[in-house]
């Protein structure tokens, strides 16, 4: 299988390499480095199946080039951040939504049998309904939120008109190794680590009673496996939330990274949470079925939150300490 991985150099898309090329796939690794890093791909450089190109979605000519010779799409560059996109929209929307038909014409273009990209639990808006279930949501709360909705609808007319296999994954708060704990839009749980492992208190937004369906990155390796290689013809033209299929607040999980974090490292035990405004554009609660995903293509998530925190905290130690 010839694999080609869009934001390659981000925290999913080097995950993804790294563990298609253990499978014993032949990976191209696509990115601009706008938001990803070198070193997270500097390891596969030597690796016989892995070979890199460094452009830009927003441009057709290096799409085209990526595509070539490609079996299967594993779609993950975008802009992510709620935040950024209300600070930004025309930026989010130039990325998100014309490099995704950009990405799309080219997968036409070149033959390529499969797309699989990265959907959000973002799509899912203001709806109040628990567990999120794929085809019940709401009105979206942010740009961010409106260009991953607009992706499945292209991917579905894409599907419908031309012939593309298409799978689209809800991430819900993907969390895990490689995962940037700096900048101004970084995810809740680096930040919260970079943070405590300063020794300076983390800030929650609101009063913590939010929750989130926190998703360890193993169990969305797993799912881009399962999308790349079923071959059940049901589970085309569809979209699959792609979680843990729990739920835990912001104060909660908050209070975990704290404990874990004081028991690597004694010193932090100083260390409390502290409180700020809610944040424009947040979902109140998140929590997905994953019933659809384990009938159609036989996933079953291999870490909860519980074993996904502890694994994470150690690698964010030991990185993070050196």
């Amino acid at each position: 299988m010839v694999i080609a991985v869009t934001g390659a150099a981000g925290f999913i898309g080097s995950n993804l390499c790294e563990y298609f090329l253990e499978k014993g796939a032949i990976v191209v690794g696509f990115d601009n480095f706008s938001t990803g890093f070198r070193h997270n791909i500097t390891e596969l450089a030597s690796h016989p199946n892995f070979s890199f190109i460094e452009g830009d979605i927003r441009k057709p000519e290096d799409c085209q080039k990526a595509t070539q010779g490609i079996d299967v799409v594993l779609h993950q560059a975008a802009l992510g951040s709620v935040p950024r996109s209300l600070k930004d929209p025309a930026t989010t929307n130039a990325v998100n939504i014309t490099g995704f038909v950009n990405m799309l014409e080219a997968c036409r273009a070149n033959g390529v049998e499969r797309f699989v990209y990265a959907a959000s639990s973002s799509t899912y808006g203001d709806s109040t309904v628990l567990p999120k279930v794929e085809h019940q949501i709401g009105n979206p709360l942010s740009p961010y939120a409106v260009t991953k909705y607009v992706n499945e609808l292209y991917a579905s007319v894409y599907a419908r008109s031309f012939g593309l296999k298409t799978i689209g994954l809800r991430y819900f708060n993907v969390f895990g190794r490689r995962q940037d704990p700096n900048g101004a839009y970084a995810a809740v749980i680096p930040k919260f680590v970079g943070k405590i492992l300063k020794g300076e208190n983390p800030v929650i937004n609101g009063d913590g009673s939010y929750s989130r369906d926190f998703t360890y990155i193993d169990n969305v390796l797993q799912m881009n496996y399962l999308a790349a290689t079923t071959l059940n013809e049901k589970a085309f033209n569809q979209v699959y939330n792609t979680a843990a299929g729990g739920r835990i607040s912001i104060l909660e999980m908050t209070e975990q990274l704290i404990h874990g974090l004081q028991k690597l490292a004694p010193e932090l035990s100083k260390v409390k949470i502290e409180f700020g405004p809610e944040r424009l554009g947040d979902v109140p609660h998140s929590q997905a079925s994953i019933d659809k995903a384990k009938r159609l293509l036989g996933y079953q998530p291999n870490h909860n939150f519980a074993q996904g925190l502890e694994a994470s905290l150690e690698w964010y130690y030991k990185t993070l300490k050196q």
